[in-house]
């Protein structure tokens, strides 16, 4: 994305910004912001990092929060996918380049469009030495499978009819019907394969403290101590020689704060992190002894409407204020240079380097990103009376939150809508995503979001109606993609995604306000973590050395 100056709009929102951080609004411990531009060239993003040469004995990494399970149908989320991925594999998995490869699996047949035959690979064997069996791939696939499964991967499994054995080292996926995501879902930690024995040893406490974990990662589940740390140690009998790990023991932290985080990475008490949202003070580890890098990512910044009454639930109102937004400056002004603006939910990042991915370029290159006020003014008066305040919700302690939210509030007010934020504490934001009652009063909420695969469709598929994540019951593409995900032909399955997408960005369930990198942080003594979004569900540790 070239540079260009800010719109009136960007200037006015960024004086009001200013203005209400001179009066001590804001939180320095908050994500983001501070107006501390970054040295980042986001046209070139990496998914690895030079892999290191040299053993280490221990590498110590932070999460933002402590994941509440390690059983790998329990992580749809950062902490616990960041955990897992080097503990748990499928078989198949992501890569850093964001394709997908054979992992326990040594090959996958589709002998129609509706079964998936996996032969395991000869020799794989879990932490405790056992062999992985048909039985166990069984279990962990079967065990996600119907209504009545506590699984968060769901809506990969809900179309799946069987999953049996149909040989010593073979099995069998029977589908109701064509499903183009689950075989690329499987691998994430959806497809991840768990000891059968030990998970019903464990029952309902299997990945937790107390119940342990048993997968056949680079490394092993050493100690869970709550509040404290997680520990893993490597798995000297890992089956695959190119990631058999060089760090000894890979310890986790739990700083929630970041500014307390970021202290930790300048003073070398923590060797590495992941951040899906710039920090606040981020600016100053490029002049300490750590190495940012910005990698290739799936993940997007946007605001979602949550209720089917009032003012924001018109979608021509919802048209006007992303008019009248100017991404650029959300980029400059609230994530430091750090976002890419952007005119759709997936972008680049979901379009494989084929047809089908060409096709979704095209797509998004036929939109464009820039305010344009008079547009926005013209679509409120189709609408008539605004008069209703939009009520946003802000995570509290979040600079990100509470910039974004500024910056729109004065491009609402330049158009004639009153834009209103409710704070919500950070401990309890996250029960926007699945308690009703805590929507109350709110009309939408700032949130990032990721897909798992490199398929637009695995992201607008939350645009079903019956989709958890759609508040206000969306349906207006509903027929797109339900024959894009029955469609198996990549080429086919894109047109029909995009004229979904076409309809989304109509409609506007969710506003697109730029894709953010990830955001890796190394100290300068270690190298080789995975960049890309791929950490989430590829062993990114197992290529961490120290360097000479």
């Amino acid at each position: 994305m070239s540079q260009r100056s800010l719109t009136l709009v960007g200037v006015a929102a960024v004086a009001a910004l200013t203005l209400s951080a001179c009066a001590g609004g804001g939180s320095a411990s908050g994500g983001g912001g501070g107006g501390n531009a970054l040295d980042v060239d986001l046209s070139s993003l990496a998914t690895t990092t030079e892999p290191g040469t040299q053993p280490v004995a221990e590498v110590t990494w932070n999460l933002p929060y402590e994941p509440l399970s390690l059983d790998p149908m329990l992580t749809f989320n950062y902490a616990e996918n960041t955990v897992d991925a080097n503990l748990c594999e499928g078989l198949t998995r992501i890569t850093p380049d964001l394709g997908i490869e054979n992992a326990l699996a040594e090959s996958v047949e589709t002998p129609d469009d509706t079964t998936y035959v996996y032969t395991l690979r000869a020799g794989t064997t879990f932490w405790d030495g056992t062999p992985v069996t048909a039985d166990d791939v069984v279990y962990s696939l079967g065990r996600q499978v119907g209504a009545e499964s506590a699984t968060y991967w769901a809506d990969y499994f809900q179309n799946v009819a069987s999953v049996e054995k149909t040989g010593d080292m073979q099995v069998t996926v029977k589908m109701t019907q064509p499903d183009a995501l689950f075989a690329q879902g499987m691998s994430s930690a959806a497809g991840a394969i768990v000891s059968k024995a030990a998970a019903e040893a464990a029952g309902e406490q299997f990945g937790t403290p107390q119940g342990g974990l048993m997968c056949t990662g680079p490394f092993q589940l050493d100690s869970w101590e709550p509040g404290k740390a997680i520990t893993l140690v490597r798995n000297e009998a890992y089956w695959d020689q190119n990631l058999i790990p060089k760090v000894e023991k890979l310890s986790f932290s739990f700083i929630a704060d970041e500014s307390t985080a970021v202290n930790a990475l300048r003073s070398g008490d923590v060797d590495g992190q992941f951040f899906y949202l710039p920090p606040a003070g981020l600016s100053q580890l490029q002049n300490s002894d750590a190495t940012i890098t910005f990698g290739e990512s799936y993940i997007f910044w946007s605001l979602r409407a949550i209720q089917p009454e009032g003012t924001f639930s018109n979608p021509k109102v919802r048209e006007a204020l992303l008019a009248a937004i100017d991404q650029q400056a959300i980029s400059e002004v609230v994530f430091q240079g750090a976002s890419i603006p952007s005119p759709v939910l997936t972008g680049p990042a979901y379009y494989a380097d084929d047809e089908a991915g060409a096709l979704f370029q095209e797509a998004f290159d036929s939109y464009e990103v820039k305010p344009d006020i008079e547009k926005a003014k013209a679509l409120l008066a189709e609408v008539g009376d605004v008069s209703e305040p939009i009520v946003l919700g802000v995570q509290g302690s979040s600079a990100v939150h509470e910039q974004t939210a500024s910056l729109i509030q004065a491009a609402g007010q330049a158009i004639g809508l009153t834009i209103e934020t409710k704070v919500i504490p950070v401990e309890q934001f996250g029960n926007l995503y699945f308690d009703e009652t805590a929507r109350e009063g709110l009309d939408g909420f700032f949130t990032t979001y990721y897909g798992n695969v490199t398929d637009p469709l695995d992201v607008y598929t939350t645009f079903m109606p019956d989709s958890s994540n759609n508040f206000i019951g969306y349906d207006g593409a509903a027929q797109e993609l339900t024959e894009a995900r029955q469609t198996l032909d990549p080429v086919e399955r894109a047109e029909y995604t995009i004229a979904a997408q076409e309809k989304i960005t109509r409609d506007l369930p969710w506003l697109p306000m730029g894709d953010l990198p990830v955001i890796l942080v190394q100290n300068n003594a270690i190298s080789g973590a995975t960049a890309s979004s791929a950490y989430l569900g590829y062993p990114w540790a197992a290529t961490i050395g120290g360097v000479e």
